[in-house]
């Protein structure tokens, strides 16, 4: 009996966002090369993958043991596969009848709206598991609709009288405002951000379409068992902008369930209460923690001092992804940290227990690294034994070292190759702590996906290097993460997956 993988049920492995599967057994760096590793078969879709495919192992399905892929696409399709062989499992569109996907409308930078953001799936003790999806769709009378299905992974079936419309309203004054409320305009708004499962609660986070106004920053709950809203959250009701997106990431949850993430640029107010809170709650470019004891409530933040000037030239923070770590210091001390970096080219790192709130003159915060990330960043980062791994825009991915609970400015490590725009959001195998491979995929025509050693960086392969075009699976497409699951790779890409693995496994 093969040893089977940990499921990846969430984008990056976790709710830490660590993008770490510490549990490969099969894949190191020994055996991943040209002459023993590479494309296996492909996972036909519909239209671009922009979401993390997920994997199911050890599922029973027609009396079989199946693991499955789950692949969600831009044409609002949910495909399952047999992660092994490929077959087509099922197959289920979030259209309602007589509905389309919703078109770019006008906007150049996407090329249609169905399913954008990585699902969520909960998988029970007993029963099915579930996968939570969102779909933006346009009816027939030209209404966009934002709606919340629950997916049984072992069917495809609709649960939970679903899918649900996805409306809110929340106090304030800011865009889109009506008798006192914020009022959340699906044409407006593109889930982006993937999915994240605590406990019982689904939450969602909304990013503008195209960046345009009117828009604002909203967080919702669902109950995952019945699908009803639970709690809404708005991060810049009596401003605008501040959406959240991160290039795909989920918002990152400690174990207590408190929310960590980097909203993007939009209105802060800066006249703050006696607790040092912005006294209209508007939090645009902030670095957040949110309490989910009693619904979603600010429990604490960090806000740049010079986020005026950052805003104005939209230098978002919330353009990458939020990760928590928990390195310790020369006195054995274990901190709760969570990094974060955006457009600006700093590295920020916070205090999960004491974030740094908001001072005109200076950033008041654990560390800050300026400028060690040239481009910018557009992805989300990876951690490995001790090190954080960034992919910024146009230059090559970088491995900063933990060193008494501090970042190192100057990189242990560094690939050869420079990652165009949007740069690369890099995936991590390992056995526990050994035989570490840094997975990383390159936004050109075709794809290609590269892995590294964990240790120096040094490429040990890329799907360019077999003759004859052997491992080559779709066009590019950007913001895509790889998922590593036991022994293969899942690669998104423009036309469906690509899957990589062990030759000698066909």
């Amino acid at each position: 009996m093969r040893v089977r993988a940990q499921d990846v049920l969430t984008y990056h492995y976790n709710n830490a966002r660590t993008g770490l599967n510490s549990s490969e057994t099969i894949l190191t760096p020994a055996n991943v090369n040209m002459a023993t590793f590479g494309k296996l078969f492909t996972l036909p879709a519909d239209s671009f993958v922009d979401g993390q495919p997920l994997y199911l192992s050890n599922l029973t399905i027609g009396g079989v043991a199946t693991d499955l892929v789950i692949v969600p696409t831009e044409d609002a399709s949910l495909y399952a596969y047999n992660a092994d062989t490929g077959a087509l499992v099922w197959h289920d569109t979030m259209l309602e009848a007589g509905e389309i996907v919703s078109g770019n409308r006008g906007c150049a930078a996407i090329s249609s709206e169905g399913i954008t953001s990585t699902p969520v799936i909960l998988r029970p003790k007993t029963g099915d598991p579930v996968i939570y999806t969102v779909a933006m769709t346009e009816d027939s009378s030209g209404t966009y609709h934002q709606r919340l299905h629950a997916i049984d992974a072992i069917t495809g079936r609709e649960l939970y009288a679903g899918p649900v419309d996805i409306q809110a309203k929340y106090p304030g004054t800011g865009d889109n405002s009506s008798g006192g409320y914020v009022i959340f305009d699906p044409s407006q708004y593109r889930e982006r951000a993937g999915l994240l499962l605590i406990g019982h609660t689904v939450y969602l986070a909304f990013a503008s379409h195209c960046d345009v106004r009117p828009y604002t920053g909203w967080i919702m709950g669902y109950n995952s068992q019945n699908l009803k809203q639970t709690t809404v959250l708005n991060l810049t009701p009596n401003g605008d902008e501040g959406g959240i997106w991160a290039s795909g990431a989920g918002m990152s949850a400690d174990a207590e369930g408190n929310i960590f993430l980097a909203d993007g640029n939009g209105y802060f107010d800066t006249t703050l209460n006696a607790s040092g809170f912005p006294s209209e709650g508007d939090y645009g470019n902030a670095f957040l923690k949110l309490a989910t004891t009693d619904g979603l409530a600010v429990a604490d933040y960090f806000e740049m001092y010079n986020q005026v000037g950052e805003n104005s030239q939209d230098l978002d923070l919330g353009s990458g992804g939020t990760v928590l770590v928990t390195p310790t210091d020369s006195s054995g001390k274990v901190w709760q940290l969570a990094v974060g970096a955006g457009k600006d080219t700093n590295i920020y790192v916070v205090d999960r227990t004491n974030m740094g709130k908001f001072t005109a003159a200076s950033n008041q915060i654990y560390q800050e690294l300026k400028g060690v990330l040239p481009g910018g960043i557009w992805s989300m980062p990876a951690v490995y034994n001790g090190r954080i791994y960034y992919g910024p825009v146009g230059s090559p991915i970088l491995a900063f070292k933990f060193q008494n609970a501090k970042l190192v400015a100057t990189p242990a490590a560094k690939t050869t190759t420079s990652f165009a725009y949007p740069g690369a959001t890099p995936s991590i195998s390992s056995n526990a702590t050994t035989n570490g491979i840094v997975w990383a995929v390159e936004n050109v025509g075709p794809e290609v996906l590269h892995a590294y050693n964990a240790t120096n960086l040094q490429e040990i392969y890329n799907s360019n290097q077999a003759s004859g075009g052997r491992d080559q699976f779709g066009a590019g497409n950007k913001f895509v993460t790889p998922t590593v699951a036991n022994g293969k790779v899942y690669v998104p890409s423009a036309t469906g997956v690509g899957v990589f693995g062990l030759l000698t496994a066909k």
